[in-house]
């Protein structure tokens, strides 16, 4: 097996080289463009290639088809912008710079043996997104995205309020061959249920009360292109069926018409709630859910990356900055360490709402400590925080009180079975479906643990 890696970084071609020999690998170096060129003659099974050449733009060298060989993107970039280019040029995987030697060892070997295919070439593309991070989690989810953007399968996207699910539907539909059409977004549990199936189904003239014309649903407006269901979670049950057989068919039905209008759309689903407990409680139909997920992306919370704060923090703070047409105060390092010490729990949406109100309110040229506690509203979220102890007594007491005497009995299997497959859940979530470190984790017998996954009805596969 042959590697040639393309850096103009001496310590990265060093290290890779170094990395690559002791897997089993002949290695080739080449720090520009011109000097690559010159290697196109032999046999390579796998190319590291940068993005940033003295000479020119790797991606460009990749289009260009001089070698047609499984290739490896390296880039200092972290956005989702840059993956899904990395993937529409050709390449094969995306390796962010910092990267990890043990996953340069497992990507080597997995792309290496594989042959590559043609990928769709599309033009460059704006990386102006806040879908940015170096965690791995998050470069875990740019490769997801990077491969499902150009088809047509269904998304589900969960994460808690303020991830950012909607951006992600947004840049899945810009990189997908439909993004000169229309991108229609919907939040279904922001609209009544009564009014909820005209919104998206349409409605003829006359079909109810205030119905003064016809009038088309968001299916149809977004007919050649992507429709959004946001919250999909809290969609009436009667609804559920419907939009199920809308799957099923291609096909609505206005409301007060029995016509079938054909309709081609690229669906993408969100929530923020666990749509397998909702499944359990018959509240949200099993169909409906194995046709919407045929994809799942998950955003982690900011809490769960705390090292993407501080990009992501400069990032929204400099556009913050931009818009208000002001100039970029500075974020000092303890401000920084603050931030990331937080624990974020409106996510994205409230770092950047907090970054516009230190744009506006620093009144200096730097962001002291003292600017981010204010913004924040404490000194350090981890002074003076409740205890575990105290949050479940607090939590248990309030739940008790609506209780009432209807349960009085049988309280503790009532309350083991509200908490333990939320624990199941989120301890699943962290160690990403493996159900070894899992029971680690727990402290139980891994046997315990398929047991309480299959009672509980939790898909192990469905974290990895």
């Amino acid at each position: 097996m042959k590697a040639l890696i393309i850096d103009d970084d001496q310590g990265i071609r060093w290290i890779l080289e170094r990395v690559l020999k002791e897997e089993g690998f002949d290695v080739e170096q080449a720090e520009s463009i011109a000097e690559a060129e010159a290697l196109a003659g032999e046999h390579f099974d796998i190319l590291f290639l940068d993005v940033y050449l003295p000479d020119g733009n790797g991606m460009k060298l990749l289009e260009s088809g001089t070698f047609d060989v499984p290739t490896v993107m390296l880039t200092a970039e972290t956005t989702f912008g840059h993956a899904a280019e990395a993937y529409r040029s050709g390449a094969m995987e995306y390796l962010p710079k910092p990267f990890d030697l043990n996953e340069v060892r497992q990507l080597a070997h997995r792309v290496a043996p594989i042959k590559k295919e043609t990928v769709a070439k599309d033009q460059v593309i704006n990386m102006d997104t806040v879908i940015i991070g170096r965690s791995q989690a998050m470069q875990n989810l740019f490769r997801i995205l990077g491969r499902v953007a150009a088809s047509d399968l269904t998304v589900m996207i969960t994460g808690e309020s303020g991830t950012g699910k909607e951006l992600v539907a947004q840049e899945l539909h810009q990189r997908s061959p439909r993004k000169n059409e229309a991108f229609v977004p919907i939040n279904t549990a922001a609209i009544p249920s009564d009014l909820l199936e005209a919104e998206l189904f349409g409605h003829e003239k006359g079909a109810f009360t205030g119905a003064d014309k016809a009038r088309s649903g968001r299916f149809e407006q977004a007919s050649g292109g992507t429709l959004f269901l946001d919250e999909i979670g809290d969609m009436p049950a009667a609804l559920q069926a419907k939009l199920l057989r809308v799957l099923e068919t291609g096909t609505v039905q206005r409301v007060g018409s029995n016509k079938d209008i054909s309709v081609n759309v690229r669906l993408l689903a969100a929530t923020h709630q666990d749509l397998q407990v909702k499944i359990r409680k018959g509240e949200f139909r099993e169909d409906l859910y194995y046709r919407l997920n045929v994809i799942p992306v998950h955003i982690p919370p900011l809490r769960e990356r705390r090292d993407d704060v501080p990009e992501l923090a400069e990032f929204l703070l400099k556009q913050a900055a931009e818009e208000l047409d002001m100039n970029v105060p500075i974020l000092l390092d303890d401000s920084l360490e603050l931030l990331k010490r937080y624990d974020w729990y409106g996510n994205v949406r409230e770092l950047k709402n907090v970054m516009r109100r230190l744009a506006v309110l620093t009144p200096g040229a730097s962001i002291t400590l003292s600017d981010v506690a204010l913004a924040i509203g404490h000194q350090d979220q981890n002074e003076g925080q409740e205890g575990l102890g105290d949050v479940v007594r607090r939590t248990l007491k309030g739940y008790m009180d609506q209780l009432g005497y209807a349960e009085a009995t049988g309280l503790h299997k009532h309350l083991l079975e509200q908490v333990e497959p939320a624990l199941l859940v989120l301890v699943m979530e962290k160690c990403r479906g493996n159900q070894l470190k899992a029971s680690e984790m727990l402290g139980l017998n891994r046997n315990t643990v398929r047991k309480l996954l299959k009672q509980y009805q939790i898909d192990a596969t469905y974290f990895k």
